[in-house]
């Protein structure tokens, strides 16, 4: 059953793939998350990013950065899941872990192509943005479906369970 699914990936085995993916003239995509709680919004988003070219790989933010990033309650789904989860889904060709709060240190190894990132953010906002211009990749923004957070939802789970 794994033909079914996008390889998850160690960073080496990542900057491998996308070297050999670029030796055949293929343009990568990367993006970069927590995808916790795994939504519309999220399938929405991969799937536009992947449309940006050849392949696209995620950048998934391990436990203890997803923790960093949305307080100690999170992630609900552990990294494990969350990496065969994405990597289930069509629009997924490889999903790489990663430990830092924010995807510069993975982005300089594996030089996309294409980053892409929410329309809920500002290009010169992103930490990220030199690391991707400085190894001639471009930044490109994703229309955002408002109301389609993880936040959302656990909240609709939430409200629903504790009547």
């Amino acid at each position: 059953m794994t033909e079914f699914f996008g390889r998850v990936c160690g960073v080496g085995e990542a900057v491998a793939w996308r070297e050999q993916l670029r030796s055949d003239g293929k343009r990568v995509v990367f993006t970069n998350g927590c995808f916790d709680v795994l939504h519309a919004g999220h399938v929405e988003y991969l799937a536009w990013a992947r449309a940006q070219g050849d392949a696209l790989i995620v950048g998934l933010n391990d436990d203890g950065s997803v923790r960093a990033l949305k307080g100690a309650a999170r992630p609900i789904v552990p990294f494990e899941d969350r990496a065969r989860i994405l990597a289930a889904l069509r629009s997924v060709d490889a999903v790489v872990g990663f430990s830092e709060r924010t995807p510069e240190v993975l982005l300089d190894r594996i030089r996309p192509d294409v980053h892409v990132k929410s329309a809920q953010y500002r290009e010169d906002e992103l930490p990220e943005r030199t690391v991707v211009l400085q190894s001639g990749g471009e930044i490109r923004l994703a229309p955002h479906l408002a109301g389609s957070s993880t936040t959302d939802v656990i909240a609709r789970i939430v409200a629903r369970y504790s009547q």
